[in-house]
């Protein structure tokens, strides 16, 4: 019988409501399962590491993700109520970062699986087409005491990005994903702001329509067309104007442009001097008539030019914010190579609801463990450990999502072995009686 610890258990009751009580217990075995799993996180692995290979058939573990009535969708807004009741304060706002990762896969029946570029693949590998599924990804940006206050990525929904052809010219494009995706959020969250923060990639036009309580800080191509603010209105017959004059192209902006410094702080107290120009126009592909204030980045020691460029529809945030806000956009990059790393797209599965469900799985189980670290992990004690097993990594401050499935693993070891263990006993142990001749002698 799998023994599931009692602070695991917790969350896992979350998800309850989205399952029949098999299948609850099918989910429950399989995170378990999924975060003991040291080496390849096959479907029939995970069976193993929660130690069910000889009491389940492997086709149970097969069948939650083939043929059981579950959806993801559900699950991650279950777990988005419970990550914003605890990680994000009532009045802050909820920051959304938004991103694609592609996951190699090996087989021409596979579904959903093409060739595509893999940008997380370093450059001149080789590697950056592959044949594999890509997911769109949004993660919940939060700053966890247990980090030092560091912000990190938390998954929760996901999308399978398929590209068009002859035969499909109707699926949608990545940030279309995206914005479905988003649009499921805010309907959970109809009050409150939210902040979302992606790559240049998603600037497009699936971000117009968008609330005024929903602000977006992206990176802007270098070719990006600005324009000045519309003109006021004349009183004349007409449409007025939407627009006014374009402006001068991003570099040559720079050119004329007059940075001054701004310190940037991170959660981490460390800081930095960045040469910023800043100004109020529209970006009029992306965002139609929306203002954003465009930023112009660039390093102290440089002359001439801009390394960065972005842009936000938030005209009301300092360019300190603004690029702070940006920076921790990197967040969704960690949790995709730390996903990756345990396991994430390792199963072996083809057809098409296993395929659509399995890499959501690994993503939350993933947003699981850290939740558990961050509610019931001792980050002083694990941090002390790992110093004494390496003293030379001395620039390590704050735990790492290693040392959070690290506790997890070794809490699931410990209660197994204590269900385990025989009964203690609480009674006394009796004297022998002494026989009449030696209390005689005596």
């Amino acid at each position: 019988m799998l023994q599931v610890p009692t602070s695991l258990a917790g969350l896992l009751s979350l998800f309850r409501p989205a399952f029949t009580q098999p299948t609850f217990q099918t989910f429950s075995a399989l995170v378990v399962g999924f975060v003991g799993r040291v080496r390849d996180c096959t479907i029939t692995g995970m069976l193993q590491a929660a130690g069910l290979a000889g009491g389940w058939h492997h086709s149970r573990a097969h069948d939650f993700f083939a043929r059981r009535r579950w959806d993801p969708d559900e699950l991650g807004l279950v777990l988005l109520d419970f990550l914003v009741s605890v990680f994000v304060k009532a009045s802050a706002p909820i920051r959304l970062a938004v991103d694609d990762t592609l996951f190699g896969r090996s087989g021409r029946r596979v579904w959903g699986a093409h060739y595509l570029h893999d940008g997380a693949q370093p450059e001149g590998s080789g590697r950056r087409t592959r044949w594999g599924n890509c997911w769109v990804v949004v993660v919940l940006v939060v700053e966890l005491e247990c980090l030092g206050g560091r912000p990190i990525g938390l998954p929760i929904l996901f999308r399978l990005f398929r590209p068009k052809d002859a035969k499909h010219d109707d699926r949608p494009s990545q940030p279309e994903l995206a914005r479905t995706l988003i649009d499921m959020v805010l309907a959970r969250f109809p009050a409150g702001s939210v902040e979302l923060v992606m790559d240049g990639a998603y600037a497009t036009k699936a971000w117009r329509g968008l609330p005024e309580r929903v602000t977006v800080t992206t990176r802007m191509r270098s070719n990006a067309a600005v324009f000045a603010l519309a003109p006021p209105r004349t009183g004349k017959r007409g449409r007025p104007p939407l627009k006014g004059a374009r402006l001068a192209s991003l570099a040559q902006l720079a050119a004329s442009a007059v940075f001054a410094p701004v310190t940037i702080t991170g959660p981490d107290g460390r800081s930095r001097v960045e040469h910023v120009w800043s100004t109020t126009c529209l970006w009029y592909g992306p965002f139609h008539t929306r203002p954003v204030t465009v930023l112009l980045i660039r390093k102290p020691d440089r002359t001439d030019g801009f390394d960065v460029a972005l842009a936000s529809t938030d005209t009301t945030a300092t360019s300190e914010q603004l690029i702070a806000r940006y920076d921790s956009r990197w967040t969704i990059e960690t949790a995709h190579q730390e996903a990756k790393n345990h396991g994430v797209g390792q199963a072996r599965n083809r057809v098409r609801r296993a395929v659509e469900r399995t890499v959501p799985f690994g993503f939350l189980a993933q947003t699981i463990t850290i939740t558990w670290y961050a509610l019931h992990g001792n980050p002083d004690a694990d941090l002390d450990a790992r110093r004494r097993q390496a003293p030379w990594y001395r620039q390590k401050t704050t735990i790492s999502y290693s040392d959070m499935l690290a506790a997890l693993r070794h809490e699931l070891i410990r209660h197994e072995y204590w269900a385990q263990a025989p009964a203690a006993t609480s009674t006394p142990q009796i004297t022998p009686a002494q026989s009449r001749s030696r209390l005689a002698a005596a």
